[in-house]
C-alpha cells in the first residue's frame, strides 16, 4: 500500500523543475545526444546499438515513525497512508485534496498485476496541520482514471476510455449521482488522460498517449487522437487534435507569462541507452512532434 507525503516549502525560494529533456524551446523539440549542443552537432544512437538497461527499485516500504529526507528548507511528513496506487492528486478551491487510486501500469503485464482501485479518494484538513480529519471515497466506480479538472460546476474525470462529468457543489465529500460521458477516447495502452482547462476556462485539454511503445501496429493512422493532446469545449463538443506526435504527454500546465502550453513527454523504451530522450517541450496548436 502506498503513502503519500506532504512537503513544506519552509524558505522563499523560486520553483525549479528537473527533467531528462533534449531542449526548452517554443519550437518542436530537437533531440540532442547527451552533452552536446548545436543543432549541427544533433546525434542519436541506432536503435538497439547498447542493449537497454533495466534497474527497477525494490519496493520495501518506510519503517514506522520514518519519512524521505529533504532538502535544505523543505520539510516533508506523513499526510495519508494505505492508498493502492495513487497516481495523481488535485486540491480543490476549499482546500480538499483528491487523489486518484489507478493502476499503476495496464492490465496483462506480469510484472505489474495489480488491479485498479479505480477510485478518487477525498480528505480535508479542517485546522491547516497537515494530517487530515476526514478521508472519504469521493467517486468509485471508475475506469483506470488519471485526469482530475473542476471547472465551474462540474468535475471532469480523465478516465481511459473518456472523458466524464459529474454536477459538483461546493464542500461536497462524496459524488453519488451518475456522470455522463462527453468524450469517447481509445481505451487502454498508455492509458492516462491528464485534464487541463486553459486560463480563461474556455476548453479542455487531454493527453492522450500511444497505443503501443514502438507503435509497430501503426495504431496512430487507425486513430491520429492517440499520441497527442485533444482540445474540446466544456460539454466535450468541437472536439480537435492541438497538437499529436507525442508519444505519452502526462504533465500539462501553461506557463504564467506567455499563456503557452507545456508538457512532458515520455519517449519510446526498450530500443537501448538514451534512445529515446524524454523531454519537456511547450506545445504549439497544430504542431507534429514525431
Amino acid at each position: 500500500m502506498s503513502k503519500l507525503y506532504l512537503h513544506r516549502f519552509a524558505l522563499a525560494a523560486g520553483v525549479a523543475v528537473a527533467c531528462s529533456c533534449a531542449t526548452l524551446s517554443n519550437n518542436p523539440p530537437e533531440r540532442y545526444a547527451p552533452g552536446t549542443g548545436p543543432a549541427d552537432q544533433l546525434q542519436l544512437p541506432a536503435p538497439f546499438a547498447t542493449p537497454s538497461a533495466r534497474n527497477q527499485s525494490k519496493v520495501i516500504g518506510w519503517p514506522q515513525g520514518r519519512a524521505p529526507k529533504a532538502a535544505p528548507g523543505f520539510e516533508v511528513s506523513l499526510f495519508a497512508d494505505k492508498l493502492a496506487n495513487p497516481r495523481q492528486t488535485y486540491v480543490l478551491p476549499n482546500k480538499d485534496v483528491l487523489v486518484v487510486e489507478s493502476i499503476r501500469e495496464w492490465p496483462g503485464r506480469a510484472d505489474r498485476p495489480e488491479k485498479s482501485a479505480n477510485r478518487i479518494t477525498l480528505f480535508r484538513d479542517t485546522n491547516n496541520d497537515g494530517k487530515p480529519d476526514l478521508r472519504e471515497t469521493f467517486l468509485a466506480g471508475l475506469n483506470m482514471p488519471e485526469g482530475m479538472l473542476l471547472l465551474g460546476n462540474w468535475f471532469y474525470v480523465g478516465n481511459t476510455d473518456g472523458v466524464v462529468r459529474y454536477p459538483y457543489r461546493a464542500g461536497q465529500t462524496k459524488i453519488d449521482g451518475k456522470g455522463k460521458k462527453i468524450l469517447d477516447l481509445p481505451a487502454g495502452g498508455h492509458h492516462t488522460r491528464t485534464l487541463i482547462t486553459d486560463p480563461a476556462g474556455k476548453k479542455i485539454y487531454i493527453a492522450v498517449g500511444s497505443a503501443s511503445n514502438v507503435d509497430e501496429e501503426n495504431a496512430w493512422e487507425k486513430d491520429q487522437r492517440r499520441a497527442g493532446i485533444l482540445e474540446m469545449n466544456p460539454d466535450g463538443s468541437a472536439m480537435r487534435i492541438f497538437a499529436n506526435g507525442l508519444r505519452n504527454p502526462v504533465g500539462m500546465d501553461w506557463e504564467a507569462k506567455t499563456k503557452t502550453l507545456w508538457t512532458v513527454v515520455n519517449e519510446r523504451d526498450l530500443l537501448g541507452d538514451d534512445l529515446v530522450p524524454d523531454y519537456l517541450t511547450s506545445v504549439k496548436d497544430g504542431a507534429f512532434y514525431g
